[in-house]
């Protein structure tokens, strides 16, 4: 056993984050999107962040895994009262993070090095860390204009039809030290994509300066989970962004977002059939369930993909001593 590192966000890539931590503790690291960050009333939000706090620190609501247990909504309500004009419903509790965050940022502590205070005041082992200190934003190209995903999401709710993205930033980001620490780690076992949507989630990650080459540059093997199971998106936009932009919805499509990048997929047990098309691409796939609705689930999961790591490596040493 080794170190893993994970890129991640979303609901569902927190969940498998969190089956990863069940394995290997503090021997896991998570890079975090940050594209969708933004600021709120001055203050900065990190969703996918905060939903991987939330999460592996055991305090996500079971409903809404964005957002802590028990999350009431008094502070929304009263902004309304007083005639502001901020859509999205953001609950009383889900303010601490960016109030927190916020503060620190001002007296100049980095973005990961507030991460890694919250994953040490939460009991979380596993290290948490955005994908850049510099910010990148996710811009989505749309028939209608050029628009940050975060107002494609929450104003416009998902509906102009999407003709590509852009990653503002990415290309002047730097990669933060405690990333490169983990991916440069001696004893790295594995690279996994967490199933997320590529294009918000997992791609603004692999578009931060010298991120991709420095994947395939580590020698681990890289392992993705789809985010397509039986031909649809479980939560989000990923199937129709996938659909808008002239493909196929399916867990072969998303494993070719990835293409020249992954070594190995893993995709739901409803899409077997898909699998012959992926290892025709040089593609490993393992075939499980991946809807993770339990703990176990999600430890379950992420011993498929660990042990599909293994055998990618397993078979590329045998190649190379052949």
């Amino acid at each position: 056993m080794g170190t893993v590192v994970a890129l991640s966000g979303q609901v569902g890539g927190a969940k498998l984050a969190d089956g990863l931590r069940r394995l290997r503790g503090k021997d896991l690291a998570v890079i975090v999107n940050t594209g969708d960050d933004h600021e709120v009333f001055g203050l900065a939000f990190s969703p996918d962040i905060d939903t991987m706090l939330y999460t592996l620190g055991g305090i996500a609501s079971t409903g809404a895994g964005w957002e802590p247990s028990g999350e009431t909504y008094a502070l929304h309500d009263m902004l309304h009262r007083l005639g502001s004009e901020h859509r999205v419903r953001v609950g009383d509790r889900s303010y601490a993070l960016p109030l927190l965050r916020t503060e620190a940022l001002r007296q100049e502590c980095s973005l990961s090095q507030v991460t890694l205070g919250f994953c040490k005041t939460l009991g979380i082992e596993a290290r948490v860390l955005p994908m850049s200190n510099d910010p990148v934003r996710t811009v989505v190209v749309t028939e209608d204009g050029h628009v940050s995903y975060h107002e494609y999401l929450t104003e416009l709710e998902c509906a102009p039809v999407v003709k590509g993205f852009l990653y503002a930033g990415a290309d002047v980001a730097r990669i933060p030290e405690e990333v490169l620490e983990a991916l440069y780690a001696p004893d790295l076992e594995a690279i996994v994509l967490c199933p997320a949507n590529p294009y918000h989630t997992i791609q603004p990650i692999l578009a931060v300066q010298g991120m991709r080459e420095l994947l395939r540059g580590c020698g681990a093997p890289v392992v993705a989970v789809s985010p397509i199971v039986g031909d649809r998106a479980l939560k989000g936009a990923a199937g129709k962004m996938m659909q808008e932009l002239g493909h196929e919805v399916s867990a072969r499509r998303a494993a070719l977002e990835y293409y020249r990048l992954i070594d190995g997929c893993v995709i739901d047990s409803v899409d077997e059939a898909a699998a012959e098309g992926i290892r025709a691409c040089g593609i490993d796939v393992a075939v499980a369930p991946t809807i993770m609705r339990s703990d176990d689930d999600r430890a379950a999961l992420a011993q498929v993909v660990l042990d599909l790591a293994q055998s990618v490596r397993a078979r590329k040493e045998a190649e190379r001593s052949s």
